[in-house]
C-alpha cells in the first residue's frame, strides 16, 4: 500500500429532488444542523483523516458557506461517478482516501477505524448491515402485484464511507465505461478484478432520502444527547510593537494583544469554553506556554482542537456567545469579519456566534487601555 495523507471526499453535488426539499436535502437540517455539516465534522475530527474535501454542484458555493463556512470544495459532474472522479483528481498525493455521501450525516469513529484497518490488507473495504426484512420482486410503482420472494442469505446492505487505496480507485474510474453508471465505488473496484473487504457497518450511517427519513434521523439522536454550558475568560496585556489578533482577525492598532502564542484572547475564551463543556481542563492543559512550540502561534488551532475533541466524544457544537472588553479599538467595524471567521473554525453558521463588545466605564485595566479581556459561553450537546 502507499504511504501519504488520507482524505475523505464528502459527495454533495445532487439535487435530493425525492427530500421534499426546495433546496438539495444536504444542506436541510436535523438537530439544528445542516446535514453537509454533520458529516464533515465528523469526519474531520478523524484523527487518521488528514484532509476533508467537498465536491458540491455548481451554484452551490453559498449554501456550503452558509452550512459549514469556508472549506475546501471541487465542482462535480452530472453523475456521482464524476463527482468521484473530480475529488480524486483535486486530492494530489494521497495514499488513502474515504468516499462518503452527504446523505448520511452521522458517521461514527468506530467504522471509519474498522475500514482503515481494513484496507492494510485489501485495496478497498466497505461498511455493510445485513438485510433484516424479506425482499420481494415488485413493479416500480407501489399498487402492483407483489412478485416473487427474492432469497436474503448472503445479502447486505451497502452504506458510506467506502475507504480506498487511491492508486486503485484512480485506476478503476479510468476503466470504467463512461456510458454505464455506477451506483458506488466499490462496485468500479470489482470491475477491475480487485477484492473488496466488507467491515461492519452503522444504523447510524442510514441514508436520508424521503421527507420521513428526516424525522426518524432526529428521532434518532435526540434521546442520546444533552445540553451542556461551560464558560471561559481570558485577559492579555496591550503592548507597542505587537501584533492585534482577535477573533482570528488581524486588527489595525497602535499596540498588540502580548502572550505565548498570538494572545487572541477572544479565541482562548471560546476554547476554554469548550473545554469545559466536556471537562477537559483548560487551554493551558492543551497548549502549556512552557512548550516552546506554542510561542506565536495562531490561536485558531487551539480552538479548532477544542472543538475536534467535542465533536470526537460525539458531541454537536449549538452556539457560541463571546463578550469583548475594551476601550480600544472599536469592535464594531470588525464583528462582522471575527464572526466569519470563528463560524470557520468551528465548523458553524454564522447564525450559530455570537459577538458582544462594551467597555468597563475606564475602570481598571481595561479603562486604563492596558488590555483587552474577554468572556465566552458554548452550549453543546453532548452523549448522555
Amino acid at each position: 500500500m502507499q504511504t501519504g495523507p488520507t482524505v475523505a471526499l464528502i459527495v454533495a453535488a445532487g439535487q435530493g429532488s425525492r427530500s421534499g426539499s426546495s433546496t438539495p436535502k444536504q444542506y436541510s437540517a436535523i438537530g439544528g444542523r445542516a446535514m453537509i455539516a454533520h458529516a464533515h465534522a465528523a469526519l474531520a475530527a478523524h484523527p487518521a483523516i488528514d484532509e476533508v474535501v467537498v465536491v458540491i454542484g455548481e451554484g452551490q458555493q453559498a449554501m456550503l458557506a452558509a452550512a459549514i463556512g469556508e472549506v475546501r470544495h471541487v465542482i462535480g459532474g452530472a453523475t456521482r461517478r464524476e463527482s468521484v472522479a473530480a475529488g480524486l483528481a483535486a486530492i494530489g498525493d494521497a495514499a488513502r482516501v474515504l468516499v462518503h455521501d452527504a446523505a448520511r450525516p452521522f458517521v461514527p469513529g468506530a467504522v471509519i477505524d474498522r475500514l482503515l484497518a481494513a484496507l492494510d490488507h485489501l485495496p478497498g473495504a466497505i461498511p455493510v448491515l445485513p438485510v433484516a426484512d424479506t425482499l420481494a420482486q415488485a413493479g416500480e410503482v407501489l399498487g402492483e402485484v407483489l412478485g416473487d420472494v427474492v432469497p436474503r442469505a448472503g445479502l447486505v446492505r451497502v452504506q458510506t464511507p467506502q475507504a480506498f487505496d487511491v492508486a486503485a480507485l484512480r485506476d478503476a474510474h479510468a476503466a470504467w465505461d463512461a456510458g454505464v453508471e455506477a451506483t458506488d465505488d466499490a462496485q468500479m473496484l470489482r470491475a477491475i478484478g480487485l477484492d473488496v473487504a466488507t467491515v461492519e457497518g452503522d444504523i447510524m450511517l442510514d441514508k436520508i432520502t424521503y421527507p420521513a427519513d428526516f424525522a426518524a434521523a432526529e428521532a434518532r439522536i435526540a434521546p442520546t444527547l444533552v445540553s451542556r454550558s461551560a464558560t471561559g475568560y481570558d485577559v492579555h496585556r496591550l503592548e507597542a510593537g505587537e501584533e492585534l489578533w482577535l477573533g482570528g482577525v488581524l486588527i489595525p492598532h497602535d499596540s498588540g494583544l502580548s502572550g505565548h502564542s498570538d494572545a487572541d484572547v477572544a479565541l482562548h475564551a471560546i476554547t476554554d469554553a469548550l473545554l469545559g463543556t466536556i471537562g477537559a481542563g483548560d487551554i493551558g492543559t492543551h497548549f502549556p506556554p512552557s512548550d516552546a512550540r506554542w510561542r506565536g502561534a495562531a490561536s485558531d488551532q487551539f480552538l479548532a482542537h477544542a472543538a475536534s475533541l467535542v465533536r470526537a466524544e460525539g458531541g454537536v457544537l449549538d452556539f457560541v456567545d463571546l463578550t469583548l472588553i475594551c476601550e480600544a479599538p472599536k469592535i464594531g467595524p470588525h464583528r462582522a469579519a471575527m464572526r466569519a471567521r470563528i463560524a470557520a473554525i468551528l465548523g458553524l453558521t454564522e447564525k450559530q456566534v455570537s459577538i458582544k463588545a462594551t467597555t468597563s466605564e475606564r475602570l481598571g485595566f481595561t479603562g486604563r487601555k492596558e488590555g483587552i479581556a474577554a468572556q465566552a459561553i458554548a452550549t453543546v450537546r453532548v452523549p448522555a
